[in-house]
């Protein structure tokens, strides 16, 4: 049986950051046991006096921080150092290297990055506009989105529209029903980018008898039949080939992947 490991994410802002780093670290090792503790906002030598009072009372111990002000850092390297905690600081290198390479001090303030600035509002117009136009509501000002996802149920249209729209992108998503037009004025929409979403219809089969049993719901047979689920994959496909539409296919894609094809596909459309 592998150790078990504590791990400490101390960061003096948020902590998203440093999660967001340590998620893909352990990613990289099949067999990495631990368990997580997160501190943010840690901005004195009395917080950190604290973390490593509690490392020190617990095996396997180790720390990875985001602190950008100098001496904060070089006090929780020092004292984990001295308490024999193996501690790891995320940006402060970085930091160092771009401060060099740029020939201008770093200004080591804590949460820099969420500066109320003209980006961060444009964020939360994406978010506010893209919940609004959730799941086929509101499709009369279609022209107005950036990006807009098209899928059969269950193709990770809403979580995916989410998450554009954290990054900046005023997202609408359009469910494909049967037997249902798609609204006008997609055809002639040349403003927005248009993404067709397709997954391997037995695994959408398998995400939607979880759904409905979920829900509950046992009246709505089509809705997890295998075969009426290929047909509405193979109309769906053939919907965005006709009109041109780039078609990601998501069965194995995590929404970040899908959302990182839909980015590269917005960049190659600006550049044409």
């Amino acid at each position: 049986m592998n150790e078990k490991y504590n791990v400490y994410l101390v960061s003096d802002s948020t902590g998203e950051t440093l999660d967001r780093i340590f998620l893909s670290l352990k990613s990289q090792f099949a067999n990495f046991e631990y368990e997580k503790k997160e501190y943010a906002f840690v901005r004195t030598e009395q917080q950190i006096d604290k973390i490593i009072n509690e490392c020190n009372n617990v095996e396997n111990s180790l720390i990875l921080y985001t602190i950008v002000e100098t001496k904060l850092a070089k006090y929780i390297s020092r004292q984990s150092e001295a308490s024999k905690v193996p501690c790891f600081g995320i940006l402060g290198n970085l930091i160092l290297s771009f401060s060099k390479l740029l020939n201008q001090k770093a200004i080591h303030k804590p949460s820099a990055q969420h500066v109320l600035d003209d980006d961060y509002y444009r964020r939360i117009e994406a978010i506010q506009f893209t919940m609004a136009h959730d799941d086929g509501k509101k499709i009369d000002d279609l022209n107005n989105a950036d990006v807009i996802l098209l899928g059969v149920s269950r193709t990770s249209k809403t979580p995916t529209s989410i998450y554009l729209a954290n990054r900046g992108y005023r997202t609408i998503n359009i469910p494909l029903i049967p037997n249902q037009n798609i609204p006008k004025d997609l055809i002639n929409n040349f403003k927005s980018c248009i993404i067709g979403l397709v997954a391997d219809p037995e695994r959408l089969a398998d995400i939607r008898r979880n759904r409905v049993a979920i829900m509950n719901d046992h009246n709505i047979k089509d809705y997890t039949d295998l075969q009426f689920i290929k047909k509405e994959i193979e109309d769906s496909k053939n919907l965005f080939k006709k009109n041109n539409w780039p078609i990601i296919d998501v069965t194995r894609k995590s929404v970040e992947e899908t959302a990182a094809s839909i980015l590269k596909i917005i960049e190659i459309k600006k550049n044409k």
